[in-house]
């Protein structure tokens, strides 16, 4: 199983984030980090394949859950 990202690439200022965001991903392999597998233009959309993560994206998990000040401190540690 694999995860997509789809990205709208409109946006200059957005293309110059996502760029720097596969490079990063391409460059760091490591269990806690969600692994980079490809990327494919699909007409106007950039669509990111990385492994499957269980449980959703970090963002809707950190507008779902409290997290205190020394566990994200933790978490970014790891």
């Amino acid at each position: 199983q694999v995860a997509l990202k789809k990205m709208p690439l409109r946006r200059r200022s957005r293309k110059e984030l996502i760029v720097n965001e596969i490079r990063v991903m391409k460059e760091n392999r490591h269990p806690n980090i969600v692994n980079y597998i490809g990327s494919y233009l699909v007409d106007e959309d950039l669509w990111l394949v990385m492994d499957y993560v269980d449980g959703g994206t970090l963002t809707s998990v950190l507008v779902q859950v409290f997290i205190e000040e020394r566990m994200i401190a933790a978490i970014s540690r790891e």
